[in-house]
């Protein structure tokens, strides 16, 4: 088994740690304190080429593919967590209608009409520095439609009413990273019909300007505070038909196909350890600017140093292998163990940026140095539905018991 990265992720990886260090990690503590989107940050994204990230080349993007998304974003965070975790929304969105979408059974006509209308939305990203939000989370669930999505959440509480030309769109989504920060919004919703819900599920690109469009209420988070994730309000919002991110259908069987899509989020998480891990050895051996001389006490400190490194390489190994499986119809044992994955690096962030501070000692915890930021962060690693602790927890153990009874 050989999970080094190849030569052209390492390159991606050298540049990403790049604009980490030497742009996004100068500003983020600015962007936090006041609760600011990191426009600085993407315009960086954009001079990199980075929007074009998981935009296949021949569209004139980069060409990452999950994989290799996930380890760049692993070093975006390091820099600023809350622009890795916003990042993640938009390439995902354009993985979902790219290699992702290419993985999934369609007929003829509906591959041929979504390779024309993906190629206009990944034209906007390339030439025009277009990004997208994804307004998946809902404030109450809806029925059958979310509770028998294999990737769980809420998010067809939003309806679509057909009409001449495309659809009259209206709900309300909550936790809207971007929100009002990007020009597009790749939006859920169920279109209202009686079919079979799945084939009603649909996916659809919303301006942030379009009439109806609204972004209401104060944003004061604990933690990934520069992600700006305001509810976004749909009131009779007109979509064309040729704003379809995926086919009608597709976005619901999608998210059977790969219940697991949402493992790239804890990339986000794996570098924010990392970040805490560097920056307690700089505070400690006195290379962090204004820290204190080397510490005393860092030889009784190593011990704990070396916990700190422990829990961040065992989360990383066991991440890699599950990003390096992640696809549409995983067998059963990769989805369980990118489960274990996604709550191995919620768990261990949360530990080792509390430990950052207290190895660090009583100044670590002032706001002057990152650690505090970082600890705030950290908290929402648990929070990021749809696979909270609990339900990864409890999709782990379903799957187990099937697995056990079709074995006996």
């Amino acid at each position: 088994m050989d999970l080094q990265p190849s030569s052209r992720q390492r390159e991606l990886i050298a540049r990403a740690r790049h604009l980490a260090r030497e742009r996004f990690a100068e500003r983020a503590d600015r962007h936090d304190r006041d609760a600011a989107f990191p426009f600085e940050d993407y315009a960086d994204l954009r001079a990199e080429g980075f929007l074009g990230l998981c935009v296949p080349e021949r569209y004139g993007g980069l060409g990452a593919d999950y994989e290799t998304y996930c380890l760049v974003s692993e070093q975006l965070a390091q820099g600023n967590a809350s622009t890795a975790l916003t990042f993640n929304m938009h390439c995902l969105t354009m993985l979902m209608m790219g290699p992702i979408a290419d993985e999934m059974a369609m007929p003829p006509g509906q591959r041929e009409r979504h390779e024309a209308l993906r190629a206009a939305k990944y034209r906007e990203v390339v030439e025009d520095g277009a990004f997208y939000g994804q307004p998946h989370s809902e404030p109450v669930e809806q029925g059958e439609t979310d509770t028998t999505l294999a990737v769980g959440g809420r998010r067809f509480g939003t309806t679509a009413r057909k009409v001449d030309g495309g659809y009259v769109v209206n709900g309300r989504k909550f936790f809207v990273s971007l929100g009002g920060a990007a020009p597009y919004y790749a939006t859920p919703a169920i279109r209202l019909g009686d079919e079979p819900w799945i084939e009603r599920t649909l996916y659809l690109q919303i301006p942030k300007n379009a009439p109806g469009v609204s972004f209401p209420g104060d944003w004061d988070p604990m933690g990934m505070r520069a992600t700006v994730s305001r509810d976004m309000v749909l009131d009779n919002v007109f979509v064309p038909e040729d704003a379809e991110v995926l086919p009608p259908g597709l976005f619901g069987a999608m998210y059977n196909a790969f219940p697991h899509l949402f493992l790239s989020f804890s990339a986000t998480f794996l570098g924010l350890m990392q970040a805490a891990y560097d920056d307690a050895l700089a505070y400690l051996t006195g290379r962090m600017p204004g820290a204190p001389a080397p510490h005393t006490e860092i030889a009784a400190k190593g011990p704990a140093i070396a916990e700190m490194l422990l829990a961040l390489e065992a989360a990383r190994a066991l991440y890699y292998r599950a990003i390096s499986e992640a696809r549409v119809d995983a067998p059963p044992e990769a989805v369980q163990r990118a489960r274990a994955a996604h709550v191995t690096v919620q768990r261990a962030v949360v530990s080792v940026t509390q430990e950052a501070i207290r190895v660090c000692g009583g100044r670590a915890f002032l706001k002057r140095y990152p650690f505090e930021r970082y600890a705030r962060d950290a908290r929402a690693a648990a929070l990021m539905r749809p696979w909270t602790q609990e339900l990864a927890m409890q999709q782990a153990w379903e799957a187990a018991l099937g697995s056990g009874r079709a074995e006996r």
